[in-house]
């Protein structure tokens, strides 16, 4: 027996927030064009939002821009004294592309070194671990009530699971979990509790046990002041978050604000697609990939598969000599250039069936 926590926060949360500003102006600026690049940071604080970065792009247009980055706090649902679309100041320090940097990249090399995982399972129906799946779900529906009357939730929230596994790694049931919900003043903390229950209970129902599941929703009380004015937000620090919940290795890269030349963005990609068709084929009931790049050069510098606990070299051979890994052969399998990018920032870039990663294809014979 052993547990496993994973965590996630919702799309207003201020780290995510930065994620969602970076990933529209990316869009923007990448307009479906490969020959554009978009390398965007955003901070988030009160009543302010300040973007720094590099492009190289003909849809420069400040203007626009502001107008994105105000529509994207507007649909979150910011409307506060101290984070408001409307009233907040916009900072725009996005600059052009290191020549140095395109000299690597135009040819499409990779846009860094690097390396890069993916990751698969048999525990849930989208192939991701127990912990953050659920975690996930909690906040989507917490989002779905907030967007469909519940006007006492606030924007930000997050959410903890702890699962139970068995001697041989199968999840059990839910021992703990954590939702922290920002609120209305008008509420009382045992109605937030009382309410909160009743809108992620039945997302979890088949998990907890109603005896044993420990339950902590709100600890610290009061959680009205929220969202950037309660904390600061950047791009790239939700990284966890946006895999696997820790529940799986990461290289160290963020996605958002990035095109697609950036492997730490694309590898990330092509490796989740290997490691679920290893899975989702029935070849193993986990697979890890992962993928190595240096900076300028279009072939992986390596590739490693781990699955039902040993390497299986036979799997790394098959995608390397079968399967375009290079940036540019990513990029047209998935057609990157074409992405919203914002469809992947908010509850996990994976497990998402509408991306073109999740397809499951290489072993259909």
């Amino acid at each position: 027996m052993y547990e496993f926590t994973s965590e996630s926060v919702s799309s207003g949360h201020p780290d995510k927030i930065s994620d969602h500003i970076s990933d529209a102006v990316a869009t923007y600026l990448i307009d479906g064009k490969i020959t554009h690049r978009a390398a965007v940071e955003t901070l988030v604080t009160t009543n302010m939002v300040t973007l720094a970065g590099e492009y190289k792009s003909d849809k420069f247009d400040k203007d626009v821009i502001e107008h994105i980055v105000r529509n994207v706090v507007k649909d979150i649902g910011y409307e506060q004294d101290g984070f408001h679309w409307a009233k907040m100041a916009v900072y725009n320090e996005l600059h052009g592309q290191s020549p140095d940097i395109a000299l690597g990249t135009d040819d499409f090399g990779a846009g860094d070194q690097g390396l890069m995982f993916g990751y698969a399972c048999d525990e849930t129906p989208n192939y991701m671990p127990s912990a953050i799946y659920y975690s996930h779900e909690i906040l989507k529906a917490l989002e779905n009530a907030r967007r469909n009357g519940a006007d006492w939730l606030g924007p930000d929230s997050k959410a903890q699971v702890t699962f139970n596994y068995d001697g041989v790694g199968v999840p059990i049931d839910i021992k703990t979990v954590v939702c922290s919900t920002q609120h209305s003043e008008e509420v009382s903390i045992e109605d937030v509790r009382e309410r909160v229950m009743d809108i992620i209970l039945p997302v979890v129902k088949d998990k907890v046990h109603l005896l044993k599941t420990e339950w902590l929703i709100n600890p610290t009380g009061r959680f009205v002041i929220g969202g950037p004015d309660g904390d600061t937000g950047l791009t790239g620090r939700k990284i966890i978050v946006d895999t696997y919940g820790g529940y799986a290795p990461h290289g160290g890269g963020a996605f958002s604000g990035k095109d697609c030349t950036k492997v730490d963005r694309s590898a990330a990609y092509m490796a989740r697609y290997l490691a679920k068709n290893i899975v989702a084929s029935g070849k193993a009931k986990n697979a890890t990939v992962q993928l190595s790049y240096a900076i300028g050069v279009k072939e992986p510098t390596s590739i490693y598969v781990y699955a039902d606990g040993e390497v299986r070299k036979e799997f790394a051979d098959y995608f390397m000599n079968n399967i375009d890994l290079t940036p540019k052969g990513i990029i047209e399998k998935f057609d990157l250039f074409k992405l919203d990018l914002t469809k992947t920032t908010n509850y996990g870039h994976f497990g998402k069936e509408d991306m073109p990663w999740e397809q499951v294809d290489i072993f259909n014979d």
